[in-house]
Parts: structure tokens; sequence; C-alpha cells
């Protein structure tokens, strides 16, 4: 698949890398666990965001966009990273925040709300839940388009065909990074939220005929909502690429049950989870994403899902930033001692 036919700005030049996991994989006594360190992506601090906006980006300034919108919950990392982009190009970048749970949202609050101000976010909407939030945008452009500005709306977690483009790459960079360090990988473990990774990285594999099975675990939705929305995506970059290639259902997989009780609200798998990585290997996961995604991959390695010996690769696709706004949480129950089985 040629990419080269779609604007792009590069903000990361190195492959991310892939570890494997030693004291993790013991700890965990199942499948040996490798990650791909997405959050070291560039623009402050990484995440997978940034493969996506790349593509964004890039379409934004060749229809000549002097401003980004785009949306998120109040600590979206989504909306931390649109930010860098727009600062490192010289553009105008402003929010609307949707406020999903009622008084989450605070002018003090610290971790990546405390980014947005630092990097001095040219202004914040606040909406209620269930507010259209593409209607919600739109309304802003409006008002910059009336002072003479030209904006370009980027949807929530950069997930469109476009924001997609990005994970085929990663699929594409995955591909060789696998070949070159003669590396084995039985499974994919990824996040499946707004869809656009999941889509992203399921067109990326067949389009490149990459036989390796894809496992994604919602993080604010249970399959049956999830996976329509991710096929819909996977399908929507196959066509932008020409449609010269059809994304199967099945290969279309979520699992649900590790989000719960809510979008972004703790649960103590989640908290096991951060602490177990944490204090095993360094590596720092986010309490909204990538700790659910992590309980789930633990979860089920215990229950036998993934078998001893197979070999897991986890996307990590950061978020650390928000760590600090939920340190009570992570720490009220933390113990002094990595859990293991």
């Amino acid at each position: 698949m040629d990419l080269s036919q779609f604007p792009r700005r590069r903000y990361t030049e190195f492959a991310t890398p892939i570890e494997f996991l030693p004291n993790f994989t013991k700890a965990l006594g199942g499948p040996k666990i490798w990650i791909k360190r997405d959050d070291m992506l560039g623009l402050a601090p990484g995440g997978n965001k940034t493969r996506k906006l790349e593509f964004l980006v890039g379409d934004a300034l060749a229809k000549g966009a002097d401003t980004l919108i785009t949306c998120g919950a109040p600590q979206s990392n989504h909306c931390r990273i649109t930010l860098s982009a727009a600062l490192k190009e010289g553009l105008q970048c402003h929010f609307v925040i949707e406020e999903r749970i009622p008084n989450s949202y605070s002018e003090t609050a610290s971790g990546n709300h405390f980014l947005f101000r630092l990097m001095g976010v040219n202004s914040i909407t606040v909406v209620p839940a269930g507010t259209n939030m593409n209607d919600a945008m739109q309304a802003v452009a409006d008002q910059l388009k009336a002072q003479g500005r030209a904006p370009y709306l980027i949807p929530g977690g950069g997930s469109n065909a476009i924001g997609g483009l990005g994970y085929v790459a990663c699929a594409q960079e995955l591909q060789q990074q696998l070949f070159e360090q003669a590396i084995r990988i039985d499974h994919l473990i990824v996040g499946s939220g707004s869809s656009g990774t999941h889509g992203g990285i399921v067109a990326g594999f067949v389009g490149n005929n990459i036989q390796i099975p894809i496992t994604g675990i919602g993080v604010s939705r249970d399959p049956q909502d999830q996976e329509p929305l991710v096929y819909k995506e996977a399908c929507a970059i196959a066509e932008l690429l020409g449609g010269h290639f059809i994304i199967p259902r099945d290969k279309i997989v979520s699992i649900g049950g590790y989000w719960q009780p809510k979008y972004s609200i703790p649960n103590e798998k989640m908290v096991e989870a951060v602490q177990l990585l944490a204090r095993t290997e360094g590596i720092l996961l986010d309490p909204v994403y990538t700790g659910k995604i992590m309980a789930g991959l633990i979860d089920l390695s215990r229950k036998g899902h993934f078998k001893a010996g197979e070999h897991l690769l986890f996307l990590h696709t950061g978020g650390a930033p928000s760590l600090n706004a939920y340190e009570s949480v992570l720490l009220s129950e933390a113990s002094n001692e990595p859990t293991s089985t």
C-alpha cells in the first residue's frame, strides 16, 4: 500500500521499540509478553494520536488551515497531542470538552488538563454529556471563520479514515521490525475506543497480508456496540486506500467487560495492572486506556484465553500524563510488592 499519496507531517523520526517484558511475564506466569512502545512517539509526550495527527495535520495544512479544532474528555490525550502538533506547526488550537461524568471538569485539574494550560490552548468550550460533538465543534469553527480564520475539524481521537492511515503506517513498521528482529508474535493486543487505532491496524494488517490475530480490549463499549464501529472505520480506510482489498468482518474481534463501571472511572483490575507493570518493568500505563487494556490482557491470560508459551504483543498507546489526576486511587490500596500468580 502506497501511503505517499497522502499529505503527511513526520513527528517521530524512528520506529518505536518492541521490547520483551521478562519480569512482567514471570509475574503473570502465562504467555510471554512483548510491548510496542507507541508511548514514545513524538509530540509531548507521545502516544498513539501522534501517528494519526501526522496525516490529519498534513491534510489540514494542504487545505490551508491555520487553526485546529478537536474534542475529547477532560483528561483527553488526543486533545493534548493535537495541541502539541498545532504549536509545532504555528497553528491555533481550540478544544470542545465533553463533561462525560457530571462535575468532572475542573479548571485547575492536574494531568493532561494542566498541560493544556501550560502549552496555552487558545480556548476550551465545555459541553455536557451526550452533546453532538461534531455540531459543537462546528459552532466553534463558525465563530472562528467570522473572525477570518481557517479552521480544520479533527474528530475525537483523530478517528476517521485519514487519521486511521497512521496505524496502517504502524502495521507496515511493525511488519518490518518483526522480520528484522526475528520476533514471532501470536497475538496483538490493542485498545479499542474511538476505533481509529484498532480499525487502522486491522486495515494495515489485511492490506499487508499480516496474519497475526488482533484482539481489541474495549475501553468504553462492549463488543456488540464496539465492533461495528471498528469495522466501519477499517472499511473506510480500505476505501480511502483505493478499495483494492476487502476487510473480512471476522478480523474485527473485541472483548468487553474491563472498562466498567464507566469510561474513565477506575476499577480494581486497572489499578492492579498499572501497579504491576510499573513495579516489574518501570513502564507507566494510564488509568483510562492502557491500564484497562492491560487489565484485560492479564485477566484473559489467567483464565487461559491466551496460553502459556504464546507470544503476545501489547500496543502501548501512551497516556501517562493523566496518572497524576488519579494519584489517590492508584496508591490507595497499593501494596509494596507487585502482584504475582
